[in-house]
């Protein structure tokens, strides 16, 4: 604290009821009211913050409770406007053991240094040890704060109701005496410096600054004298230390990397002012998720930490029994719970580890204490708004001199200097968390090929900071053993593009169980994407999130080797075939997804040969900055013309090739290999539309199941082939397909010419008909339709090893009698 931060304190004195019972010539200075205006008064008429506490002691608590609180506040200024202040509040004891409290204003603008330095300084300020002393006029002591003594020896009980050259006779006595009798006629401000030892020091001199300043009631009268006596050597160490501190403190925060941001701050803080230093982080911020810990709010179950930093003056850290990454217990009814609770620091200049301390309950610890000669201690919250982010712990072991009050302070403002960039770090964890979270919940977890392809896939989003994009990709099982094949790309990036993703990923599933053909299926969800901007765009609080997407969609037959695809604005596929011949099929483009052009979107049929590679992929794949999409499009050719690799061996290749490209929009590679089945896992007939043909498919179905060793599926089949081929003949008048598909599953598909759709309805006990499709829903895995030219296909899939224990369960066969569709009997 310099010698000009003394003099222009405004000071003013107040009772414990919060009534300013004296002012200075400072304070009028600093905010305008003269002793007049504010003698008398509440102190909220200067201090806004004072307006909710009953007491200046509740007020105080109350400032101590607020995070961070190191003296900063504001103060109202006469023509209303407010000040930053840096404040000091003192607690002064009289004879009678009432209290005043001494308040200790400066205006935050004028502390020298930057501004960061000049908040310290004024934490500084309010937290150094100085000696206060209120004297009357006649310059006897009234009120005293504790620091004083340490300052010149005298006892308070010696101090109070004596002139200071009754208490301390002698020349420096007389020569400040006559000081203050000067401020008490003429009322400025005066700063003395002397000389003098301490109490405790049998060694040189120690320097001191007073400041005195007079006292005046409502009156203007002089009421008294009060000296402020600051420690220059004290001041001025804090100072170098505040110094160093804030060149060092700018390398604090330079990662968004929690861990390393909290072994900075050890490595820090030792050897500067500690011997060694342990940062404890609570767990949910180097993981990014999990509920934050409120200061005060942890109930009987303490925060679980997890070591952070570590730092010595001796070599492998002996000091601490955890590495860094371990948890750290708290340990119970200690310091550190109190820290916890409250969020306030603890110093412990002299760690006392006698029986019956909370050392001594813990063995390992005061052992561990006694061992590195551990003597002095200071556990500091890391917490911003708060939330606690962890716990700094900092100790001396060779320095020999305990830690004060001053340290305390600068290990605050260390720690909270980290604290901010702990926050940035801990903010950017949890959104990148969240982010990959929702990309991990959006993204199929894995690919299902199925029998009829094998699938790989990459994704590498162009906001790797996000990790997020509104890239998607998908392989979904469809019936008769095929599957569809997906590649999709909202415009954008990040989280926005992301949550459209997952609105149009979610519409396609919808659609794709719908068994819709590839032209039609985008038809409808390029409706569905004009519907949602539709409705974005009438939210006035929300930014439009979709606004065009493209999209590659196929569906592959492996019965057939038939791929049928449609395009809406997505580059084609790459095909390779067995033998590494790359072509990219003539793909109708087709208009991008909500742009609302009404064109239709078109279809081809292509027969692949088995193990043909498919790479469904976005542009960002192919297309940068510095290149053109033909350049991409030969590239990705050339990394896939070794068709006999594994496909993850593909997918590196692949994205191996555009490492070194700068990324400019998401990318996204599905890459598939196709299989085929084999004619013996096939079995179709044409039945005639009458009544002779319930009989044949079950005889037919039956002879199947048994060439095939699936006799313990045939009495569920039978059912489902009499159920299935009974509602062709009621409701078709062409002829009648089945077919049996054994691949992963047992496919059952009966083929009519009516289009109507089937959809199961509740029976009624008097009902002949309505509970076929309620019995094949209970002896199949899963069923369905799906339209085709002239009619439709209703399938059911089995279980290959059906358990037997749940055959008794099964519906009776006598309870079959019909299947309901949505027309009319």
């Amino acid at each position: 604290m310099s010698t000009y931060e003394v003099s222009e304190s405004a000071i003013a004195l107040f009772d414990e009821r919060g009534t300013v019972v004296a002012w200075t010539q400072a304070a009028e200075r600093l905010v305008g009211y003269s002793a007049q205006d504010v003698v008398g008064r509440s102190a909220a008429l200067v201090l806004p913050s004072f307006e909710n506490a009953p007491t200046m002691s509740a007020f105080v608590e109350q400032c101590r409770a607020q995070t961070g609180w190191s003296g900063a506040t504001e103060v109202r200024h006469q023509d209303d406007h407010l000040l930053d202040v840096s404040l000091r509040i003192s607690i002064l004891r009289g004879r009678d053991g009432t209290a005043r409290w001494l308040v200790s204003m400066s205006d935050a603008g004028t502390l020298s240094g930057d501004g960061v330095n000049g908040l310290v300084r004024g934490s500084l300020l309010t937290r150094a040890p100085i000696g206060v002393v209120v004297r009357d006029p006649q310059m006897r002591g009234i009120w005293v704060n504790d620091a004083m003594e340490s300052h010149d020896g005298i006892s308070r009980d010696r101090r109070l109701g004596r002139r200071l050259t009754d208490a301390l006779p002698g020349v420096k006595a007389e020569a400040l005496d006559a000081v203050m009798r000067q401020v008490l006629a003429s009322g400025t401000t005066k700063v003395h410096e002397y000389r003098t030892w301490l109490p405790t020091s049998l060694g040189p001199e120690h320097p001191f600054a007073v400041s005195f300043s007079r006292l005046q009631g409502a009156d203007g009268q002089a009421l008294g004298v009060c000296t402020i006596s600051v420690d220059v050597i004290e001041s001025q160490l804090a100072r170098e230390r505040l110094a160093t501190f804030s060149q060092a403190g700018a390398r604090l925060g330079r990662t968004l990397d929690v861990m390393q941001t909290g072994q900075e701050l050890a490595d820090l803080a030792v050897p500067l002012f500690a011997d060694f230093v342990a940062v404890d982080l609570e767990q949910s911020v180097p993981f990014g998720e999990g509920t934050p810990v409120r200061i005060g709010s942890m109930g009987e179950r303490l925060p679980v930490f997890r070591r952070a930093g570590l730092a010595s003056i001796r070599q492998g850290v002996p000091e601490s029994a955890w590495v860094r990454g371990e948890p750290v217990p708290v340990p119970p009814a200690s310091p550190f719970t109190d820290v916890l609770r409250t969020g306030r620091p603890h110093l412990e200049p002299i760690l006392d580890t006698a029986p019956g301390t909370w050392i001594d309950q813990n063995p390992a610890l005061a052992q561990r204490i006694r061992e590195n000669g551990i003597h002095s201690a200071m556990v500091v919250p890391i917490r911003a708004r708060r939330v606690l982010l962890g716990v700094a712990l900092f100790v001396r072991t060779k320095d020999p001199v305990p830690f004060q009050e001053i340290d305390l302070v600068l290990a605050e403002e260390l720690v909270g200097r980290a604290a901010l960039s702990l926050d940035n770090a801990r903010q950017y964890t949890r959104k990148q968390t969240t982010a990959l979270a929702l990309q991990r919940n959006l993204l199929p977890h894995h690919l299902r090929g199925g029998s009829a392809v094998e699938a790989a896939s990459r994704y590498l989003p162009a906001e790797l900071d996000d990790g997020v994009g509104g890239d998607w990709f998908d392989v979904i099982p469809l019936s008769g053993a095929r599957v569809a094949l997906v590649v999709g790309d909202v415009v954008g990036h990040g989280i926005n593009a992301a949550a459209t993703m997952g609105r149009l990923r979610t519409a396609v599933h919808t659609l794709a169980d719908m068994e819709l053909p590839p032209d039609e299926l985008l038809a409808r969800l390029d409706a569905a994407v004009q519907r949602l901007a539709e409705a974005d765009a009438h939210d006035p609080d929300h930014a439009p999130a979709v606004v065009g997407a493209t999209c590659l969609y196929a569906v592959y037959d492996p019965v057939t080797r038939k791929c049928t695809m449609a395009g809406a604005g997505h580059p084609p596929p790459a095909i390779i075939d067995p033998q590494g011949r790359v072509t990219f099929p003539d793909l109708p483009t087709g208009a991008p997804l909500g742009i609302g052009l009404g064109v239709p979107f078109e279809a081809v049929e292509l027969e692949l040969p088995e193990g043909s590679l498919l790479a469904l992929y976005t542009d960002g794949l192919v297309e940068t900055r510095d290149h053109g999409i033909d350049v991409g499009m030969r590239r990705l050719g050339t990394a896939l013309a070794q068709p006999d690799r594994s496909l993850e061996d593909l997918c590196t290749r692949v994205m191996e090739s555009v490492a070194d490209q700068a990324a400019c929009d998401d990318v996204t590679l599905l890459l598939v290999r196709t299989r085929s089945l084999s004619p013996t896992q096939v079995a179709s007939w044409t039945l005639p539309s009458d009544q002779t043909a319930v009989h044949r498919a079950r005889d037919l179905a039956a002879g199947q199941l048994a060439d095939w060793g699936l006799e313990g599926l045939e009495d569920s089949t039978n059912l489902i082939v009499s159920e299935l081929v009974t509602n062709a003949v009621r409701h078709s008048a062409g002829p009648i397909g089945l077919r049996l598909i054994q691949h992963q599953v047992l496919t059952v598909e009966v083929t009519d010419t009516d289009a109507s759709t089937p959809c199961m309805r509740s029976a009624h006990t008097i009902d002949e008909n309505g509970r076929g499709l309620f019995l094949i829903s209970q002896l199949s895995h899963r069923w369905g339709s799906r339209p085709i030219s002239g009619g439709k296909v209703v399938w059911a899939e089995q279980d290959l090893a059906p358990a037997l224990e749940e055959q008794p369960d099964r519906a009776s066969p006598s309870r079959a009698s019909g299947m309901s569709s949505n027309r009319q009997e």
